[in-house]
């Protein structure tokens, strides 16, 4: 399911790091687990739909590098989204 343009607003304005920011590693990582949960709903509907599960993987992913890529640059950045989003890591 898409995020709805309040969703994102929300979520861009509690991660940001500042007025203008949409494109920090937070504010990405952020959006990506909304959609990442939003779509395990979708799966309890709709269990062969293996387009979307792709979808998700891809997702993952890059929430994957991005974590990692805050991970080596600002471990304290890191360690602060991951108890914000509850990720275990």
């Amino acid at each position: 399911m898409p995020l709805l343009t309040e969703q994102k607003a929300e979520i861009v304005a509690k991660f940001a790091r500042g007025t203008a920011d949409t494109g920090s590693p937070e504010v990405q990582i952020a959006l990506l687990s909304q959609r990442i949960t939003g779509l395990g709903q979708h799966f309890q509907a709709h269990k062969a739909d293996h387009s979307s599960r792709r979808g998700l993987l891809k997702m993952v992913n890059q929430r994957r590098k991005l974590l990692d890529y805050l991970k080596t640059t600002t471990p304290e950045r890191y360690l602060k989204i991951i108890g914000e989003l509850g990720l275990r890591r």
